[in-house]
């Protein structure tokens, strides 16, 4: 039966959600939201009914987020809030009600993620923890672990600028901007560290070509199903022959995510 974190949302069965829910984590760069429509794609080939969530996609607060960011001047608390409010609507509008429907959910990045961004700004974590006590725990998180140097080439590849705060300029870690995403990206897999001591996420190499990833996540997907939702087990091999359209990659063959979060 499902489970939340802490308490859950008011008036919620969590035997009502029946639907799967896996989270694909991963830093800017790393290829998370190519892999999430890849994930989709494929699962819906299958006859699966899929929803995707992630960051700043609520309809209530995702804009004001987005224009709040744009100014820099956002306290770390306040971003926090901001992002635990976006999800709070996501998970009352769209996440709770795909899964009662008994929908695949797939989110592109989740708590850990603003809970990694909230340790490095040294916030408390039983304070974050208890935010995100309204959380549903996912059966499984995809964890894309790509080296910073990597992310820097990417991030620079897809967009050629780097993001103020992907590159954690409002803490002050360096002036120069390109340092300040290395060294802030670091922190933040450090982050990720600890927090997986707490959550089981699975560890996926992001460094390699999108096509390895991406067939990676399949057979992580496939044996999640197995094991948990045999019912539901997606038909077909899981190999190069079952191959959804080729990813979004840059000059160098890896994937490219959307907009950062």
């Amino acid at each position: 039966m499902r489970r939340f974190y802490g308490s859950g949302l008011p008036g919620v069965n969590p035997a009502d959600l029946t639907g799967p829910f896996v989270v694909v984590e991963g830093q800017d760069g790393a290829g998370r939201s190519t892999h999430v429509r890849l994930l989709q794609d494929w699962l819906e080939e299958q006859g699966h009914a899929v929803t995707t969530v992630g960051l700043r996609r609520s309809a209530l607060i995702a804009r004001e987020l987005s224009n709040a960011k744009q100014g820099h001047m956002l306290g770390r608390k306040t971003m926090s809030l901001f992002y635990a409010t976006d999800l709070a609507d996501q998970l009352e509008h769209q996440i709770i009600p795909a899964l009662r429907a008994g929908n695949i959910v797939v989110a592109d990045r989740y708590i850990y993620t603003l809970m990694a961004r909230d340790m490095v700004r040294g916030l408390d974590p039983e304070w974050g923890e208890g935010i995100y006590g309204m959380a549903p725990i996912p059966d499984a998180v995809f964890y894309l672990r790509v080296t910073p140097r990597r992310l820097v080439q990417r991030a620079l590849a897809k967009s050629g600028v780097l993001d103020y705060w992907e590159s954690g300029m409002d803490l002050g870690i360096s002036p120069d901007l390109f340092d300040s995403f290395v060294k802030y990206q670091t922190m933040l897999q450090r982050a990720y560290r600890e927090l997986r001591k707490q959550y089981p996420f699975e560890i996926v190499n992001g460094n390699r070509l999108a096509r390895a990833v991406m067939l990676d996540l399949r057979q992580r997907m496939r044996a999640l199903l197995e094991s948990k939702y045999p019912e539901r087990v997606v038909s077909g091999p899981s190999g190069a022959n079952n191959a959804p359209p080729r990813a979004a990659t840059t000059g160098n063959g890896v994937a490219t995510d959307g907009a950062g979060g």
